[in-house]
């Protein structure tokens, strides 16, 4: 396996240093640094990224600004960095494609984890030439390919509502409360990250659903959580 390449983006030195300096303690040899978003969207252009670091206040453009920018290059996991931490702006950075949400300050050892939570699940489940297919009523998800098709119209989603799409058709009408989404998707303990949650089964709607205010398929059970219907069409590994 290659080693992962990081790119950290932030307009102070101090802060990029301290990063930079624990990551490659814990092993991580290719760190890139920018101090601006045009850096960064240059440099997304011009090299493959496996995660980004991405500053939210940054000088002329900010990273909410260039989130939907990266993604045009990139579909490396974006983790924000910034002192921003009311609800509506974690709302803001998962729609506009960010996969996690860190606030000012932290622990730098936090960043660490979450760093390699995330590069863990994108290592998960590597390319294979054996296609698995999934079924669930109208969706068919190809893990060989990584496609996704909802009433035969190929869906394109970010990587984090894939991986939730993919756990639901794995357990096709069963109840998964919000806790136990977070810690199967996600891959760590559920520590109150409601919104998180809330914010890609809005996305995943958007994708699966005809009416995602009024859903079909993945359907909201009051006070319990979330499940997945098959519609009464079978389901398929194969």
């Amino acid at each position: 396996m290659n080693e992962p390449r990081l790119l950290i983006v932030d307009d102070e030195s101090a802060l990029i240093h301290m990063l930079e300096t624990i990551l490659k303690k814990e092993g991580f040899k290719h760190i890139d640094t920018s101090h601006s978003a045009e850096g960064a969207l240059d440099l997304c252009k011009k090299n493959t990224y496996d995660l980004l670091l991405l500053d939210v206040m940054l000088p002329n453009r900010s990273g909410f600004d260039i989130c939907p920018l990266l993604r045009e290059y990139t579909d490396a996991a974006i983790i924000f960095l910034t002192a921003r931490s009311s609800d509506l702006d974690k709302l803001s950075g998962f729609a506009l494609g960010a996969d996690d949400y860190i606030t000012k300050p932290f622990n730098p050892l936090e960043v660490v984890a979450r760093v390699k939570v995330h590069l863990r699940r994108q290592n998960a489940t590597p390319p294979s030439s054996d296609q698995n297919t999934y079924r669930c009523g109208p969706i068919v998800i190809n893990t060989g390919s990584g496609e996704v098709s909802v009433n035969g119209k190929r869906a394109d989603l970010p990587a984090q509502v894939y991986q939730l799409l993919l756990f639901f058709c794995k357990h096709p009408n069963q109840l998964f409360s919000k806790g136990q989404l977070y810690e199967n998707v996600w891959g760590s303990d559920y520590l109150g990250e409601e919104n998180t949650v809330m914010v890609h089964i809005r996305k995943l709607r958007e994708k699966i659903e005809s009416n995602p205010s009024n859903p079909k398929h993945l359907v909201t059970v009051r006070g319990l959580g979330y499940k997945l219907l098959s519609n009464g069409d079978s389901h398929e590994h194969s």
